[in-house]
Protein backbone atom coordinates (compact mmCIF):
# COMPACT_ATOMS: atom_id res chain seq x y z
CA UNK A 1 0.00 0.00 0.00
CA UNK A 2 1.72 3.32 -0.99
CA UNK A 3 0.81 6.81 0.09
CA UNK A 4 -1.72 8.62 -2.06
CA UNK A 5 -1.02 10.20 -5.08
CA UNK A 6 -2.90 13.42 -4.28
CA UNK A 7 -2.03 15.47 -0.86
CA UNK A 8 -4.24 18.33 -0.07
CA UNK A 9 -3.84 21.50 2.32
CA UNK A 10 -1.32 23.77 2.95
CA UNK A 11 0.81 21.76 5.52
CA UNK A 12 0.77 18.42 3.96
CA UNK A 13 1.92 20.48 0.45
CA UNK A 14 4.93 21.78 2.23
CA UNK A 15 5.72 18.75 3.83
CA UNK A 16 5.97 16.73 0.30
CA UNK A 17 7.87 19.43 -0.96
CA UNK A 18 10.11 19.10 2.04
CA UNK A 19 9.78 15.41 1.93
CA UNK A 20 11.21 15.27 -1.58
CA UNK A 21 7.96 13.78 -3.08
CA UNK A 22 6.48 16.59 -4.49
CA UNK A 23 5.57 16.34 -8.39
CA UNK A 24 3.56 19.36 -9.39
CA UNK A 25 1.94 21.92 -6.38
CA UNK A 26 -1.59 22.98 -7.77
CA UNK A 27 -3.26 26.49 -6.46
CA UNK A 28 -6.64 27.56 -6.77
CA UNK A 29 -7.25 30.68 -8.74
CA UNK A 30 -7.43 33.37 -6.31
CA UNK A 31 -6.47 31.59 -3.34
CA UNK A 32 -5.64 33.78 -0.68
CA UNK A 33 -1.79 34.36 -0.66
CA UNK A 34 -1.33 34.11 2.87
CA UNK A 35 1.65 33.37 4.84
CA UNK A 36 1.65 29.72 4.92
CA UNK A 37 0.87 29.81 1.14
CA UNK A 38 4.03 31.80 0.20
CA UNK A 39 6.09 29.51 2.43
CA UNK A 40 4.30 26.56 0.13
CA UNK A 41 5.46 28.63 -3.23
CA UNK A 42 8.51 29.57 -1.71
CA UNK A 43 9.74 25.73 -1.22
CA UNK A 44 8.58 24.84 -4.42
CA UNK A 45 10.76 27.24 -5.86
CA UNK A 46 13.61 26.03 -4.26
CA UNK A 47 13.24 22.27 -4.76
CA UNK A 48 12.17 23.15 -8.52
CA UNK A 49 8.39 21.84 -7.96
CA UNK A 50 6.41 22.86 -10.92
CA UNK A 51 3.53 25.21 -9.37
CA UNK A 52 0.25 25.15 -11.75
CA UNK A 53 -2.59 27.34 -11.27
CA UNK A 54 -5.87 26.17 -11.67
CA UNK A 55 -9.53 26.57 -11.47
CA UNK A 56 -11.04 25.86 -7.69
CA UNK A 57 -13.58 23.77 -8.88
CA UNK A 58 -10.52 21.25 -10.22
CA UNK A 59 -9.33 21.26 -6.85
CA UNK A 60 -12.96 20.64 -5.31
CA UNK A 61 -13.19 17.77 -8.16
CA UNK A 62 -10.18 15.84 -6.01
CA UNK A 63 -12.54 15.86 -2.77
CA UNK A 64 -10.03 16.94 -0.62
CA UNK A 65 -10.04 19.16 1.97
CA UNK A 66 -7.74 21.05 -0.01
CA UNK A 67 -8.22 24.83 1.65
CA UNK A 68 -6.95 26.01 -2.04
CA UNK A 69 -3.81 24.06 -2.97
CA UNK A 70 -2.98 20.43 -3.59
CA UNK A 71 0.08 18.75 -4.49
CA UNK A 72 0.50 15.29 -6.67
CA UNK A 73 3.13 13.51 -5.38
CA UNK A 74 5.80 10.30 -5.98
CA UNK A 75 4.52 7.43 -4.23
CA UNK A 76 6.17 5.74 -1.60
CA UNK A 77 8.38 2.49 -1.56
CA UNK A 78 6.63 -0.53 0.15
CA UNK A 79 8.10 -1.57 3.27
CA UNK A 80 6.86 -4.70 4.76
CA UNK A 81 8.03 -7.71 7.33
CA UNK A 82 10.97 -8.18 5.17
CA UNK A 83 12.74 -4.83 5.97
CA UNK A 84 12.23 -5.23 9.84
CA UNK A 85 15.16 -7.86 9.60
CA UNK A 86 17.14 -5.57 7.29
CA UNK A 87 16.82 -2.20 8.18
CA UNK A 88 19.90 -0.43 9.03
CA UNK A 89 18.75 0.72 12.64
CA UNK A 90 20.58 2.97 14.95
CA UNK A 91 21.89 1.68 18.29
CA UNK A 92 18.76 3.26 20.10
CA UNK A 93 16.24 3.89 17.20
CA UNK A 94 13.00 3.81 18.41
CA UNK A 95 9.74 2.39 16.35
CA UNK A 96 6.03 2.38 16.98
CA UNK A 97 3.62 -0.05 16.17
CA UNK A 98 -0.12 0.72 15.81
CA UNK A 99 -1.64 -2.94 16.46
CA UNK A 100 -5.27 -2.14 15.05
CA UNK A 101 -5.76 1.40 14.45
CA UNK A 102 -8.37 1.62 12.11
CA UNK A 103 -9.67 5.52 12.02
CA UNK A 104 -7.41 7.49 9.66
CA UNK A 105 -7.59 10.60 11.46
CA UNK A 106 -5.86 8.52 14.58
CA UNK A 107 -3.49 7.21 12.18
CA UNK A 108 -2.37 10.79 11.16
CA UNK A 109 -2.30 11.90 14.97
CA UNK A 110 0.11 8.83 16.00
CA UNK A 111 2.26 8.97 12.60
CA UNK A 112 2.93 12.95 13.71
CA UNK A 113 3.74 12.35 17.25
CA UNK A 114 5.95 9.67 16.26
CA UNK A 115 7.54 11.10 13.85
CA UNK A 116 7.80 14.45 15.85
CA UNK A 117 9.68 11.98 18.39
CA UNK A 118 12.41 10.99 16.29
CA UNK A 119 10.54 7.87 15.28
CA UNK A 120 12.67 5.78 12.95
CA UNK A 121 9.78 3.63 11.69
CA UNK A 122 5.92 3.08 12.03
CA UNK A 123 4.40 -0.21 11.53
CA UNK A 124 0.70 -1.12 11.05
CA UNK A 125 -1.63 -3.60 10.34
CA UNK A 126 -2.09 -4.44 6.27
CA UNK A 127 -5.86 -5.59 7.31
CA UNK A 128 -8.46 -4.21 9.77
CA UNK A 129 -6.26 -1.07 10.31
CA UNK A 130 -6.46 2.55 8.69
CA UNK A 131 -4.88 2.48 5.52
CA UNK A 132 -2.68 6.12 4.46
CA UNK A 133 -5.55 8.18 2.67
CA UNK A 134 -5.33 12.09 1.99
CA UNK A 135 -6.99 12.30 5.41
CA UNK A 136 -4.49 10.63 6.86
CA UNK A 137 -1.74 12.63 5.73
CA UNK A 138 -3.13 15.75 6.73
CA UNK A 139 -4.03 14.49 10.06
CA UNK A 140 -0.31 13.80 10.26
CA UNK A 141 0.47 17.64 9.18
CA UNK A 142 2.61 15.74 6.36
CA UNK A 143 4.70 13.53 9.18
CA UNK A 144 3.00 10.46 6.92
CA UNK A 145 5.46 11.65 4.30
CA UNK A 146 8.31 11.55 5.75
CA UNK A 147 8.40 8.40 7.97
CA UNK A 148 9.39 5.16 6.61
CA UNK A 149 5.84 2.74 7.21
CA UNK A 150 5.73 -0.73 7.15
CA UNK A 151 2.63 -2.46 6.95
CA UNK A 152 2.30 -5.95 7.78
CA UNK A 153 0.32 -9.00 8.22
CA UNK A 154 0.94 -10.17 11.64
CA UNK A 155 1.90 -7.74 14.19
CA UNK A 156 3.28 -10.29 16.18
CA UNK A 157 5.26 -11.94 13.91
CA UNK A 158 6.61 -8.65 13.21
CA UNK A 159 7.18 -8.00 16.56
CA UNK A 160 9.53 -11.27 16.78
CA UNK A 161 11.39 -9.74 13.95
CA UNK A 162 12.10 -6.76 15.68
CA UNK A 163 12.63 -8.72 18.38
CA UNK A 164 15.33 -10.26 16.45
CA UNK A 165 16.89 -7.07 15.59
CA UNK A 166 17.77 -6.43 19.00
CA UNK A 167 14.81 -4.28 19.78
CA UNK A 168 12.89 -4.84 23.51
CA UNK A 169 9.24 -4.39 23.01
CA UNK A 170 7.17 -2.20 25.39
CA UNK A 171 3.47 -2.17 25.01
CA UNK A 172 1.11 0.28 26.31
CA UNK A 173 -1.94 -1.35 27.89
CA UNK A 174 -4.40 0.31 30.52
CA UNK A 175 -4.39 -3.47 31.80
CA UNK A 176 -0.69 -3.28 32.89
CA UNK A 177 -0.06 -3.73 36.61
CA UNK A 178 3.24 -0.84 36.76
CA UNK A 179 2.60 2.32 35.42
CA UNK A 180 5.06 3.60 33.42
CA UNK A 181 6.92 5.51 36.19
CA UNK A 182 7.65 2.37 38.26
CA UNK A 183 9.85 0.60 35.52
CA UNK A 184 12.50 2.07 33.58
CA UNK A 185 12.54 2.17 29.47
CA UNK A 186 15.05 -0.61 28.01
CA UNK A 187 18.01 1.24 26.94
CA UNK A 188 18.72 0.56 22.88
CA UNK A 189 16.49 -0.22 20.89
CA UNK A 190 12.76 0.25 21.70
CA UNK A 191 9.28 -0.88 19.67
CA UNK A 192 6.55 0.73 21.45
CA UNK A 193 3.27 -0.75 20.80
CA UNK A 194 -0.20 1.29 21.04
CA UNK A 195 -3.76 -0.83 20.44
CA UNK A 196 -6.81 0.17 18.99
CA UNK A 197 -8.84 2.66 21.56
CA UNK A 198 -11.51 -0.32 23.03
CA UNK A 199 -9.87 -3.24 22.52
CA UNK A 200 -6.48 -2.54 22.93
CA UNK A 201 -3.68 -4.82 22.31
CA UNK A 202 -4.55 -8.29 21.58
CA UNK A 203 -3.83 -11.31 23.66
CA UNK A 204 -0.79 -12.30 21.05
CA UNK A 205 0.51 -8.96 20.75
CA UNK A 206 0.69 -8.38 24.34
CA UNK A 207 2.57 -12.35 24.68
CA UNK A 208 5.44 -10.72 22.70
CA UNK A 209 6.04 -7.44 24.76
CA UNK A 210 8.99 -7.73 26.82
CA UNK A 211 7.38 -4.97 29.37
CA UNK A 212 3.31 -3.79 29.63
CA UNK A 213 3.36 -0.22 31.16
CA UNK A 214 0.20 1.99 31.76
CA UNK A 215 0.05 5.61 31.62
CA UNK A 216 -0.65 6.66 35.32
CA UNK A 217 -4.65 8.49 35.33
CA UNK A 218 -5.61 10.90 38.66
CA UNK A 219 -8.85 12.00 36.99
CA UNK A 220 -12.28 10.56 36.70
CA UNK A 221 -11.71 9.39 33.37
CA UNK A 222 -10.65 5.97 32.74
CA UNK A 223 -8.59 6.57 29.43
CA UNK A 224 -6.83 9.06 26.70
CA UNK A 225 -6.91 8.38 23.11
CA UNK A 226 -4.33 6.35 20.89
CA UNK A 227 -2.54 9.18 19.82
CA UNK A 228 -3.00 11.43 23.14
CA UNK A 229 -1.49 8.31 25.16
CA UNK A 230 1.28 7.50 22.43
CA UNK A 231 2.37 11.20 23.15
CA UNK A 232 2.43 10.56 26.91
CA UNK A 233 4.38 7.56 27.25
CA UNK A 234 6.82 8.84 24.24
CA UNK A 235 8.09 12.34 25.64
CA UNK A 236 7.53 11.31 29.09
CA UNK A 237 9.04 8.18 29.17
CA UNK A 238 10.97 6.95 26.03
CA UNK A 239 12.46 9.94 24.98
CA UNK A 240 13.93 11.12 27.73
CA UNK A 241 15.58 7.11 28.17
CA UNK A 242 17.07 8.01 24.59
CA UNK A 243 19.31 10.85 25.87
Amino acid sequence: MTAPSLVAGRRSVLEAIRAGRAIEVRVAEGARRTPALREVLAAASRAGVRVETVSRDELDATGTDHHGVVAEVRASRDLGERELSSWDFGRSDLVVVLDGIEDPQNLGAAARVAEAAGTAMLVTRLRRAAPVTPVAVRASAGALLHLPHARVANIPRALDRLKDAGFSVVGLSERAGPDMYERPCPLGRVALVVGAEGTGLSRLVRERCDLLVSVPMRGRVESLNASVSLAVVLFAYVVPSRK
